[in-house]
């Protein structure tokens, strides 16, 4: 099976082909204000490196968020186009989870996503070989109500993201010896790649028989909502 996946929940634009899980060629670019000018030439010298096209490809998937609302939007109306022009399927695959592929390993694994002052996007998975269980769901909160969360698992946990490089002070001083950390950035980087590994295990265990929809996962309001709200509640005042 053929993958073409994309990630524009960050700061980076990067865009992936696989077979099953096996990467063939991914490009990337860290440019946060650039994805709407950027990925579609990106996925096009893709498809031109790989001698691939739209039709040659079995599965569309993208990350869905939590994390950047333009990327996110971006990405999800790219892969919905190539979906009606090619009428092959899609999945959109949750950031906190294209993460617990980068690792590679088995047991608890959290994931975290920087939301700013001292806030973060997070959730905990029991991975094992390809499928996972979600132990806590996607959320936001303050990274002392996680670590304080967390520590009714008395587990080892391994973290993953780049929450878990911002905060790993915090979370070392409250956790004990429970913990692992990776400091390598590409590990704790968003990418496609994982997002297309994650779309394939998916569609190919049977436990997991939930697809996520290809709708965005925001877990917070916009700014701009936030303004608005603002504005309406000092109006009321």
């Amino acid at each position: 099976m053929k993958i073409l996946s994309i990630s524009t929940s960050s700061n980076v634009c990067s865009c992936s082909i696989l077979e099953n899980t096996k990467l063939i060629k991914e490009l990337s670019i860290s440019d946060n204000n650039t994805h709407s000018i950027k990925l579609m030439p990106q996925i096009s010298q893709l498809l031109s490196q790989t001698n691939l096209t739209l039709n040659s490809i079995d599965l569309f998937a993208c990350d869905i968020g939590p994390g950047s609302f333009t990327g996110i939007r971006i990405g999800i109306s790219t892969i919905k186009a190539f979906c009606d022009i090619t009428n092959k399927p899609c999945i959109g695959i949750p950031s906190l989870t294209s993460l617990i592929y980068n690792l590679g390993i088995n047991g608890f694994i959290c994931s975290l996503i920087d939301a700013k002052n001292n806030n973060a996007y997070y959730s905990l998975f029991d991975y094992n070989n390809g499928t996972y269980q979600l132990l806590e769901p996607f959320c936001l909160d303050t990274i002392e109500n996680i670590t304080n969360l967390l520590k009714k698992y008395n587990k080892l946990i391994t973290f993953v993201g780049n929450g878990s490089i911002q905060y790993k002070d915090v979370l070392e001083f409250n956790l004990g010896k429970n913990y692992r950390f990776y400091n390598n950035i590409n590990i704790n980087s968003l990418t496609s790649t994982s997002v297309g590994i994650a779309a394939f295990n998916l569609i190919k265990n049977s436990s997991h028989s939930k697809i996520h929809s290809l709708s965005p996962l925001y877990l917070r309001k916009s700014n701009a909502e936030r303004l608005l709200e603002e504005k309406l509640n000092a109006n009321k005042n």
